[in-house]
């Protein structure tokens, strides 16, 4: 059960969310994160980022279906945890039912760390292979992002950063004129 001040990190334990509660309470969860990581990826485009995941399919899952389609989506609510999607679209193409596979990706990765970026991609590539959040899937992530389960705690952490980032602090309100 996501906790309404972390809603990013449910299910951790209560020792880790303390202590990323302490980490924000001295202000220092921005500054951990660029220490992790520095740098942004290139990945700026839809074209990009269809290159990018289609590479990784062809390193490690090369007999998965074929995707038609990787996209950035600023439709993805990462509130309600969809930090990218893989779906089947269905399309009607001279009488016969045909079913592409794609790719959306949240917005606010196109400005986030590289290995966040690959986290997302790794994980909805891993859908191609294995449906369930299981054993089997996880053992996946793992094989195409070696640090896979630190990046997605460390990229719930980016997200919290980014929520926390975007509430104004109590000077930075301005009174409303009277």
């Amino acid at each position: 059960m996501p906790h309404r001040d972390l809603p990013f990190l449910g299910g951790y334990p209560a020792s880790t969310l303390d202590q990323v509660r302490a980490l924000i309470a001295r202000g220092e969860l921005g500054a951990y994160l660029a220490r992790r990581y520095p740098g942004r990826h290139a990945v700026r485009n839809d074209g990009a980022l269809y290159e990018h995941a289609m590479a990784l399919k062809q390193r490690y899952l090369r007999n998965a279906p074929l995707l038609s389609k990787v996209h950035y989506d600023n439709r993805l609510q990462i509130d309600q945890r969809a930090l990218g999607t893989l779906t089947a679209v269905s399309r009607v193409q001279g009488g016969q039912l045909k079913a592409k596979k794609e790719i959306r990706v949240a917005a606010v990765f196109k400005d986030a760390p590289a290995d966040m970026l690959q986290m997302i991609v790794v994980h909805e590539l891993a859908h191609l292979k294995e449906r369930e959040h299981d054993k089997a899937f996880y053992a996946l992530c793992e094989h195409m992002l070696p640090d896979y389960h630190q990046v997605e705690f460390d990229t719930r952490l980016y997200l919290t950063w980014r929520a926390l980032e975007s509430v104004p602090t109590v000077t930075q309100v301005t009174p409303p004129n009277e």
